[in-house]
Parts: C-alpha cells; sequence; structure tokens
C-alpha cells in the first residue's frame, strides 16, 4: 500500500508526551497512541481531536508524518492517532483486498467508544470532538461524520472522499461542519470521482461530496476566494469555497488545490512527484484544520 512507505517514521523516537493504549473492541485488541500536552488544567475540558492514518499507515506514523503533536502542545489539545485492523479503516467503500473493509469491521462503533475511554482519563469537552485524517483517514472522516454526527462537531478530511456506497445512504442525525482539502491532480483519489487506484473502491466528486454537506447541514450559496500563492515554484495554487449560514452554526468549507496531488498541504514530499504529484506550499493543513475546528464547536441549538 502506499503509506508502506511511511514505515520509515516509525523509527523515529516517539514524543515523550504521547502514550500508547490498547482498547479491545469487536473482538480485537486495538492500538492508539495518544498525545497529551504538558501543563493541561487536569480540570479543564479541552478539545480532542483524532488524526486517522491512511491506507497501509499507522498511527504512530501519522503523528510523525503530520507533525499534529506539535500544534496540539501549542494549542493546549489532546490528539488521538488510532490504528486500524491491519491497516486500514472501513469507510463504507467496497475493497475485497482489505480486511476492514472485506469484514466490514465496525471502526465507527469503536471510535465511539475509544471517546469514552478517553474521557473517563481526561476531561475531554464534548462540543469539541473533531477528525482528521489523510487518504484512507480522509475517507474515514467523512464516514464518522456521517455515523457519529451526535459526537463530532467538525470533520476535516485530506486527499481522502466519500464513499459510493455512503453517499447513497448518507443520513447523518445532526449537522456537521466539513472542512475538505482536495488537490485537483490528485492521481490516486480522483478529485472528480470514479475508481480510486489500486482497486480501492469507488468514490462521488468531491463537488458531490461537498454538496451532501452543505445540502444536509442546510447551509448558504457558496463564496469563492483565492488565497495568496506564497510559493510560486510549488506548482500550486488555492482556491477556498466557504458554505457558511448552516444550521446549529455549521460551515463547509471546501479548499481546491489547484495542482496538487496525493499529498498533506505544508507537509513533506514523501513520494516522488511522478507517483503522488505535487505538495502545495502555500498553505499549511495543520493550521488550516486546526483554526477550523477551534471555531466550530458543536452547538444544540
Amino acid at each position: 500500500m502506499l503509506l508502506d512507505i511511511f514505515f520509515v517514521l516509525a523509527l523515529l523516537a516517539p514524543d515523550i508526551h504521547t502514550v500508547e493504549g490498547v482498547l479491545e473492541h469487536g473482538g480485537y485488541l486495538r492500538r492508539y497512541n495518544l498525545h497529551i500536552p504538558s501543563g493541561l488544567d487536569a480540570q479543564k475540558p479541552v478539545p480532542l481531536v483524532f488524526v486517522l492514518h491512511g491506507g497501509g499507515g499507522t498511527g504512530p506514523q501519522v503523528e510523525h508524518f503530520t507533525g499534529f503533536s506539535a500544534l496540539s502542545d501549542k494549542e493546549g489539545f489532546i490528539v488521538c492517532y488510532p490504528d486500524g485492523v491491519e491497516r486500514n479503516w472501513f469507510d463504507g467503500r467496497v475493497v475485497e483486498e482489505s480486511k476492514a473493509h472485506r469484514e466490514k469491521i465496525d471502526d465507527a462503533a469503536y471510535i465511539d467508544a475509544l471517546i469514552d475511554v478517553i474521557a473517563k482519563k481526561h476531561p475531554i469537552d464534548e462540543k469539541r470532538i473533531f477528525a482528521t485524517g489523510i487518504s484512507n483517514g480522509g475517507f474515514f472522516s467523512n464516514y464518522l461524520g456521517a455515523k457519529l454526527s451526535k459526537r463530532f462537531a467538525a470533520i476535516a478530511p485530506v486527499v481522502g472522499g466519500m464513499a459510493a456506497t455512503l453517499a447513497a445512504d448518507f443520513k447523518p442525525e445532526q449537522p456537521v461542519s466539513v472542512c475538505i482539502l482536495q488537490g485537483t491532480e490528485d492521481r490516486l483519489v480522483p478529485f472528480d470521482g470514479g475508481a480510486v487506484k489500486w482497486n480501492r473502491g469507488v468514490l462521488v466528486s468531491t463537488k458531490t461530496t461537498v454538496k451532501k454537506w452543505v445540502e444536509h447541514d442546510g447551509c448558504k450559496d457558496p463564496v469563492d476566494t483565492a488565497l495568496p500563492d506564497k510559493d510560486p515554484d510549488d506548482g500550486t495554487k488555492v482556491k477556498r469555497t466557504t458554505y457558511g449560514g448552516g444550521r446549529n452554526g455549521t460551515e463547509v468549507v471546501l479548499y481546491t488545490i489547484e495542482g496538487g496531488g496525493h499529498t498533506w498541504p505544508g507537509g513533506a514530499q514523501y513520494l516522488p512527484e511522478f507517483m503522488v504529484g505535487r505538495v502545495c506550499k502555500d498553505i499549511d493543513a495543520n493550521q488550516v484544520i486546526w483554526d477550523f475546528f477551534k471555531s466550530h464547536p458543536k452547538s444544540q441549538k
């Protein structure tokens, strides 16, 4: 799998504030890493962010790859990096090569249970539970938003998408704010939908995914903004499309990375450009995602 290349990242020394946990769920021992910033007030509820690895990845790998723990230290929120069964998440797609997909492992129920486990040990702000992820983790972020809309305030899929099967039966119970980051030249997860590379199922187009969430949340007409081209040499430009005014204060935002590939904006060129495309250097995905999360708590209006 693509993200097997990230195995080298697992050799890096673990962050001293990241601890490993194990939860038995659905007949499996599920491992997760939890990053707890130093200096947190033990009595003050804080946000919880799930950062989800891609297909073939692990929690420790995506922690090092994204660098989200450094941001959590700065901003004061807890980050959870869970592991999928055999390095994959069930996100609604039909994928025979993946055990998680083939057996339709209930990963949403696992995350639901994991939230409760974490909340018993740390004061979690129930209105500020979020999920982001790359590739399979991006698909799973959409899945979690749809299936656990009562718990998640906002999601931020990065070069992921929405499985065609999920789109066909899209019935979240509550509004969820959504921030999507997607490259137009993604060679693995096509911006316009269709077959995912390497027989990894079928997804709807990015525009359809946005439409699903906009209609569900009851958002208003879009506003387009061309963002500054901070690095003209990266071969990308960014357009932000904002659909505001949704129910309970929700909002849907699409960052279209024009010329961008199957990559994490502001991150590393983890594989050659001819394989995964370009990395956008005009925005920092971590900061974009966190700024969106912290301004979109769950409202009970």
